[in-house]
């Protein structure tokens, strides 16, 4: 029985091993298709919610485009993502949502207005577009994905594992920090254009007000209140003119300086400078653009003031009168017997040139005076001032003839003015002819300053030694006839022919002969004689010494270079009556060259006390004239009929 329960146990036993053997394959089997199954459906519900998102971002990126600011897009980075999770994409989902929604909203820490308006934040602001083009890639990244196994392990912060295993954060601030980048800024519209209003054409850059009141009048008329606002004389700004610099300038939010380049301050210096170096203060690029023509113009007023203490009540038509075109560059006053109160008469010259001009150097002589007066946007181009005098006089403590001289350097080209005073009498002529050897001999100058020409200079003349010479005062050189010849010619209409009596003078004789003024000119004379006046009258001398009517006022000019001075005008201001001398007037158009930096500068020095107590006065007088004028207009009269 055993051995047949053992032999048919066996059969049966093998029947149930291979029974059970299959049920585990089948379930086995099962198992594995609905895992399969599950991984399919897991697949496909990822790929899925991938496509919704995208379709989301899409319509997301529409609405935002609508008002969001535009920035250039960058480009995206490499597709190194691995394996992503399922909660690692729900996480990244969520935030992308939340930032979303950050951005839309106007107040929120992320919206773009922000964005613009930070001021360093501990999170730098982050665009619309930059948060799309990520929420882009990581949706790229999910459908590379979808296919791949799934792994537990890694990002739960939403982070990125590149190839080497190092995250890289798509909200790092750092690499948002990076990807911002603002456009530059685009005008609105064509600028308006600025019109002239010079009134002559042949009006030149060197010859006009400064630039800073020219802006001022041209931001006005572009629409700038407040640049305008700050002129407080309207009569002024009716004069002002443009010009093309100062509109270049006006382009930089209404800068009244001309832009500098880096590269240019770099290489300027002021001690090595060329001559055509673009760098040099005094150099060809600054000199063509104050001087497009390379001419200043020269205002030159000599005048014997007899020692009067009282001034004219006005001086503007001695240095600026009406029939002149326009203002000049420089401003040289020489007087002879001069009043006692130096000072004061600085300060009325200041008054009356108003606020464009500034006392570059002042010098005497006992009562010779020498002022030199410059437009204050050119006292940069000026060498230190250098001054000599010399006395005619036997007695050296007796200082009213003799000379001073004043030399400077403008640019490249340097200039010598001389004011003097010569031994009186009608037939002096000799000791008149030794006073101007003795001046040219002993008129120590330059002494700091180079000369611009050594080749051309003579050490026992000293108008030999700079570009441009003006000699001018009171030579005293008389006309050779008697007071009744003299007055019979000018009883007959001159007009503007002076040869009748010019033919009489005695400077013109000597200056022809060779012997004073050698290389010397004057221009054409076509006025009155300038001595002797009866104080406060246009009658000659009706005193019992009965002085002959003669040019005893002069102003002569010599130049390195021919051509090189212009006259302009050469007359006299017959208004000024307080002297028995009318003062006489030489406008002039000098020639300049580019100059090197290797010359002391005088680094725009001025006298700032005299200046700003003229414009005190210039300001009072003002006043009391509006204030006359109101009283004027508001005074009534009435009549009885």
């Amino acid at each position: 029985m055993n051995t047949q329960n053992g032999i048919c146990s066996q059969p049966v036993n093998s029947v149930l091993s291979v029974e059970t053997a299959a049920k585990d394959s089948t379930g086995r089997l099962r198992e594995r298709k609905e895992c399969s199954d599950a991984e399919e459906d897991n697949s496909n519900k990822v790929l899925k919610d991938t496509l919704r998102l995208r379709t989301e971002e899409m319509d997301q990126r529409e609405v935002l485009s609508s008002y969001c600011a535009e920035h250039p897009h960058l480009p995206k980075p490499p597709d190194v993502m691995t394996t992503k999770t399922i909660s690692s994409a729900r996480v990244r989902r969520r935030k992308l949502k939340a930032n979303q929604e950050n951005l839309t909203d106007p107040m929120g820490p992320w919206s773009s207005t922000d964005s613009l308006q930070g001021d360093g934040a501990s999170w730098p602001p982050i665009s619309s577009t930059d948060v799309l083009q990520n929420g882009q890639n990581a949706a790229d990244s999910a459908l590379s994905d979808s296919g791949r196994d799934v792994s537990t392990s890694g990002d739960q912060e939403g982070g990125l594992s590149d190839p080497e295993g190092k995250n890289t954060n798509l909200y790092d601030p750092t690499v948002c920090r990076a990807k911002i980048q603002l456009p530059p800024l685009q005008p609105s519209g064509p600028s308006p254009a600025a019109e002239l209003c010079a009134a002559s054409t042949s009006l030149k850059t060197s010859n006009q007000i400064d630039r800073d009141c020219e802006d001022y009048e041209a931001a006005g008329r572009v629409g700038s209140e407040h640049l305008h606002s700050n002129h407080c004389d309207s009569r002024l700004s009716e004069t002002m003119v443009s010009d093309n610099t100062s509109l270049n300038s006006m382009k930089s939010t209404f800068s009244v300086l001309n832009p500098i380049r880096p590269r240019d301050a770099r290489n300027r210096s002021f001690l090595e400078g060329s001559v055509l170096g673009h760098g040099a203060l005094l150099g060809a690029g600054e000199l063509d653009r104050y001087f497009p023509e390379r001419r200043a113009g020269v205002y030159i007023v000599t005048w014997n003031m007899q020692g009067e203490k009282d001034f004219p009540s006005n001086l503007d038509d001695l240095l600026l009168p009406l029939d002149a075109e326009i203002a000049q560059d420089l401003y040289i006053i020489g007087v002879q017997e001069g009043c006692a109160d130096r000072r004061e008469w600085e300060i009325r010259l200041q008054e009356t040139l108003g606020p464009y001009y500034v006392m570059l150097y002042a010098a005497a002589h006992g009562v010779l005076y020498l002022s030199v007066f410059i437009r204050r946007d050119l006292i940069w181009f000026c060498s230190e001032v250098e001054h000599a005098t010399v006395t005619t006089r036997i007695i050296s403590q007796i200082k009213t003839k003799g000379a001073v001289g004043v030399s400077f350097t403008f640019f490249g080209t340097s200039f010598l003015f001389i004011t003097s005073h010569f031994t009186s009498g009608e037939n002096k002529v000799y000791e008149r002819i030794l006073d101007y050897n003795k001046i040219i001999e002993a008129l120590t100058l330059p002494r700091m300053l180079p000369d611009t020409n050594p080749y051309r200079s003579v050490a026992s003349d000293v108008t030999t030694r700079f570009d441009e010479v003006f000699w001018f005062g009171d030579f005293n050189f008389r006309l050779s006839k008697d007071r009744a010849g003299v007055e019979v010619i000018l009883k007959d209409e001159l007009g503007s022919d002076m040869g009748p009596l010019l033919q009489y003078d005695q400077l013109s004789k000597e200056m022809k002969d060779g012997a004073i003024f050698k290389g010397f000119q004057e221009a054409p004379i076509h006025f009155l004689p300038t001595y002797k006046f009866d104080i406060g009258y246009d009658v000659y001398d009706t005193t019992s010494k009965q002085r002959t009517p003669s040019y005893t006022d002069r102003i002569l000019y010599r130049s390195r270079q021919k051509d090189d001075i212009k006259v302009v005008r050469y007359s006299c201001c017959s208004s000024v009556k307080t002297s028995d001398h009318r003062p006489v007037i030489g406008i002039f158009q000098v020639k300049l060259q580019p100059g090197r930096d290797n010359i002391p500068l005088g680094a725009g020095q001025f006298d700032r006390d005299l200046y700003l107590e003229g414009i005190r006065r210039r300001i009072t007088r003002e006043l009391k004239w509006k204030e006359a004028m109101k009283n004027q207009k508001n005074s009534s009269v009435c009549s009885i009929s």
